[in-house]
């Protein structure tokens, strides 16, 4: 959903809703409280070109400026810690995934296959929008998202909690030959640049996917379905 004009976005922010990020026009100069306000709720202001503005909200009447709403609520990042200890089972971390298709099919397997939900960073990683949605076959309605400032401190509470935390990444154990236990994370990288470095060094393990092919790597969401099989196999 988009909103369009200033005091309509304005009046989104006060309203709490849930904003992926606010676009804004090069040429344009937002007031002064619509940028304070998304700064205090950690919503992305973006510089785009104003063709870019019009052309999202079909209109030309923008003011140049329009906010993206999210399809879905977020949950804060504790309850989704508490429902994957509760149901003894795991959620998935999008560590800077840009490809909304990517996102939308780690987002189906995992609820396919009795995740809890997933955590995703506020900063360079796909919003949750319609291709997102469409991609998870609806998915993304049944499970609880959080999404946070800093991934590092989300995960550390989450094992302050009793949880594992694991990132699937090449250069690790052989994911066949262990035994995951729950409740856990999957952390799971972007295809350029994989799981970050804080995320590596925070993993209780990195888990890797045997692969015998003269292509070096698979794709994150097929990664990601055949990691997230792994952890839930012995429960299905």
């Amino acid at each position: 959903m988009v909103v369009w004009g200033r005091n309509a976005v304005i009046e989104a922010l006060k309203s709490g809703r849930d904003i992926e990020k606010i676009l804004v026009a090069y040429d344009s100069h937002p007031p002064k409280e619509l940028l304070k306000l998304a700064k205090a709720q950690g919503i992305k202001v973006q510089k785009v070109s104003r063709a870019k503005v019009e052309e999202l909200s079909g209109t030309k009447k923008t003011q140049g400026v329009i906010a993206l709403l999210s399809p879905v609520s977020y949950v804060p990042p504790m309850e989704l810690f508490e429902d994957t200890l509760r149901r003894n089972t795991f959620f998935i971390v999008i560590d800077h995934i840009t490809d909304p298709q990517n996102v939308g099919s780690l987002l189906r397997s995992c609820e396919v296959l009795g995740g809890a939900g997933a955590i995703l960073p506020k900063d360079r990683t796909s919003p949750i929008n319609e291709v997102v949605v469409k991609a998870s076959a609806g998915a993304v309605f049944h499970l609880k998202l959080s999404r946070v400032s800093n991934l590092s401190n989300a995960l550390r509470d989450f094992k302050d909690m009793g949880g594992w935390v694991f990132a699937v990444e090449r250069g690790g154990k052989d994911i066949r030959g262990f035994d995951i236990p729950t409740p856990c994370c999957l952390i799971l990288g972007s295809e350029g640049e994989g799981v970050s470095n804080k995320l590596m060094k925070l993993a209780d393990e990195v888990l890797s996917i045997p692969m015998k092919g003269k292509v070096s790597s698979l794709n994150v969401g097929v990664a990601g379905a055949i990691a997230m099989w792994e952890v839930a196999k012995g429960n299905l």
